[in-house]
């Protein structure tokens, strides 16, 4: 199940006029930069690493439609992605608020994952339904139900407008004053571009800032859902099964895209369903929206998100996890309550967990640090590069360097989120209205807060839970002798410290209370609830290292965008800039692999499906639906079902279609294995794989498991 990767969790648990014209035509290119011509040595101190050669592709496959390389792609394929064929999947290509779709008929009929499309079928939901766990299928156009708060965009343009941001900027600028020109031109040109198209445009920054690309979308905000399988197949094998492979998941779903006057749209673009799973080796292009990468990263950077970042987050989210079960295991009654927050976090703990894993690899850092030198030697050998980039690397290194001293603090002192005590997170929320009153902001400036503090909902038992494991975060990171960690202790136990914080905070806890103390702002300042105590600590100790921080970050965002300026200096648009969720075109092949000592395949069927439900009988993780225990005699269980290829994928390409060179669509990606979690920072194809659903075994299942006439002859075109 991939998401939207945000690998900045830090920041996030911290601090919660030109026309549109067309596209032009896409450049040729050779993908392969030339070998540095240089004598200079560039030494770094790598803690141990030792540099490895560089890979051809280790900063990805993430082309831009308007750099498309038309002449790799020949030359590796055998075939001609000219204009034509880049606009036909440009235009069949949708993007959802968190994921990717594809127009799949001449009738607006969308599909993407499941997992994109569980918030939908959630609110399309009647009373007495429950359409998660049974499923949906709307037999005519009738049944098909509206969607409220969800659309797609249809990506018209994509324009290089480097030239438009950048001659506003004054060189001799500050950075920071360079910095807010940028911005405030980037929307201004998205302004312009969308009033004078009546379309969504917004422009993005590639290569931090050495191109920038205008995105102009039309937006289809009638959405309707047709079909969506069981949760039980949809996310068959539970968490145990994500991010790994084999795999044997149904995670597809469909949506129709509906006119202004209710009509289903006719698009002048979709990709034909397959009937037949590829070939191994057969070239295959995912054309998503890629959430973000960090491949521009430093060693130096990297070395932190190694020692320091992730490997607390990953210890965060797996104290937090296990919380979540165990008081599901002992509320079963409020399991639906919680399984969509447990879910989420187990996604993000195995995201971690390979990301951690990644980095300790040393073949993948050496990889990193053999670029790096090489990239630093190339700066070295020319002169006015040397004097504009020549110090940045050492620069970010020392900057990562003060980080580590005031990181600890900044995460220590942190509230609020799904992983911190909602006791805490609101009783610093009705600090700040407190202050912000004292200190005559308006109402209207505080709307937002008061909302927040006013809709918390806090369960204490659980809540209690989640202090101790907060009390456990701040004594790992400052130790047991932190004036905070005394306070909240007193000399006990820290199960036992948590409940009495909890229990003896009902200025906070109690609604009635809340509301009532929120009417009296005064009264907050002065309230003796231990929450607020340590609220009003954590708040101030925040604010300090915050400051400090914020400091470091803005100094590193101007040092990233000089590596990222040097980059595109040195290799121009061969590599191509890391992924911003926008439209990208990601080629591979269909590839089996080696793992444990054996072979995955290249696909797997319906077949493996059944042996796993067998095997893990009494497993709800791998219990089939009702209607799956006993299919139909015509439902061919040796039909392929999921598939691996070598395409460089990441979160926000869930639901992207996997098409061939004739643009048949023949799967729809929705994860990648455990070692494709390197990915955030380097792309390899040793081991590293993304996962899809095949057209073929949907298509199976619609007809002979759900019966699904109407979309088999849509999706056939019959």
């Amino acid at each position: 199940m991939r998401r939207i990767a945000t690998p900045s969790m830090l920041a996030a648990t911290v601090w919660f006029l030109a026309a549109c014209a067309s596209a032009p035509q896409p450049t040729a290119m050779a993908p392969e930069p030339p070998p540095p011509q240089v004598d200079t040595v560039v030494v770094v101190d790598a803690g141990g690493v030792q540099p490895i050669e560089p890979g051809r592709f280790d900063m990805g496959k993430m082309w831009t439609f308007e750099n498309a390389p038309r002449d790799y792609f020949a030359e590796e394929y055998g075939f001609d992605a000219n204009a034509e064929w880049l606009e036909q999947v440009r235009m069949a290509t949708l993007r959802l608020p968190n994921c990717t779709a594809s127009f799949v008929s001449a009738d607006g009929l969308v599909a993407t994952n499941h997992h994109c499309a569980r918030g939908a079928v959630s609110a399309v939901t009647q009373d007495g339904e429950n359409l998660l766990d049974d499923g949906f299928y709307a037999a005519s156009l009738e049944d098909e139900r509206r969607a409220g708060d969800i659309w797609v965009d249809q990506l018209y343009n994509a324009t290089d407008v480097t030239d438009l941001i950048v001659r506003a900027v004054d060189p001799m600028a500050t950075d920071d004053a360079q910095l807010a020109t940028i911005e405030a031109r980037i929307e201004t040109v998205g302004d312009s571009a969308s009033d004078v198209n009546g379309l969504q445009c917004s422009v993005t920054s590639l290569y931090q800032g050495g191109k920038y690309s205008l995105y102009c979308y039309k937006r289809f905000s009638d959405v309707r859902v047709v079909f969506a399988p069981e949760l039980q197949i949809g996310y068959f094998g539970g968490d145990p099964d994500n991010f790994t492979y084999p795999r044997y998941n149904l995670d597809v779903s469909f949506f129709r895209v509906y006119d202004e006057s209710g009509e289903p749209v006719k698009p002048m673009h979709h990709f034909r369903w397959a009937r037949h799973a590829p070939e191994e080796g057969s070239p295959t292009f995912v054309i998503g929206n890629p959430g973000s990468t960090e491949r521009l990263s430093t060693f130096a950077q990297l070395e932190f998100k190694r020692d320091i970042q992730d490997p607390f987050i990953a210890r965060l989210l797996r104290t937090r996890t296990d919380i979540l079960a165990m008081y599901m295991d002992h509320h079963p009654e409020e399991r639906s309550t919680y399984i969509n927050q447990w879910f989420g976090l187990m996604n993000s703990l195995k995201l971690y967990d390979g990301r951690v894993r990644a980095l300790n690899d040393p073949e993948i850092m050496g990889r990193k640090l053999g670029f790096e030198q090489e990239f630093r030697a190339r700066v070295q050998a020319n002169a006015a590069l040397r004097a504009e980039f020549g110090t940045v690397w050492d620069d970010i290194a020392d900057l990562r360097m003060q980080m580590r001293e005031v990181y600890p603090t900044l995460m220590a002192m942190a509230q609020g989120g799904s992983v911190r005590s909602t006791t805490l997170s609101t009783a610093q929320g009705m600090l700040q209205y407190a202050q912000a009153k004292q200190a005559g902001a308006p109402d209207s400036a505080l709307a937002g807060l008061v909302e927040n503090i006013e809709g918390a909902e806090i369960n204490t038992d659980l809540d209690a839970h989640m202090l101790a494991a907060q009390i456990g975060d701040v004594v790992s990171l400052l130790g047991e002798e932190d004036a905070w960690v005394q306070e909240a202790l007193a000399g006990r136990p820290a199960e036992e410290a948590a409940r009495a914080i909890v229990a003896e905070s009902q200025t906070i806890v109690d609604p009635e209370l809340r509301a009532a103390a929120m009417a009296d702002p005064a009264s907050i300042m002065s309230a003796a609830d231990p929450a607020f105590a340590l609220a009003r600590q954590a708040m101030m100790r925040q604010q300090q290292a915050g400051g400090r921080f914020q400091q470091l970050t803005q100094q590193e965002e101007s040092l990233n965008r000089q590596v990222a300026l040097a980059l595109f200096r040195v290799y121009g648009d061969v590599i191509p800039p890391d992924a911003t969720f926008t439209l990208r075109l990601q080629d591979g092949v269909v590839a089996s692999y080696e793992y444990n000592g054996t072979k995955a395949p290249a696909w797997t069927t319906f077949y493996g499906m059944y042996d796993r439900a067998a095997a893990h009988k009494g497993r709800e993780e791998w219990l089939l639906p009702d209607r799956w225990v006993n299919p139909p005699a015509e439902f061919d269980l040796s039909t392929p079902v999921n598939m691996v290829h070598t395409n460089d994928t990441v979160g926000g390409n869930s639901g992207s279609p996997v098409v061939t060179p004739e643009l048949e669509i023949v799967g729809l990606l929705f994860d990648g294995n455990i070692e494709s979690l390197s990915g955030d920072f380097i792309y390899t194809t040793t081991n590293a794989r993304s996962v899809s659903v095949l057209s073929v075994g949907i298509l199976e299942a619609l007809e002979h498991v759900y019966g699904a006439d109407r979309l088999v002859a849509e999706l056939t075109g019959n």
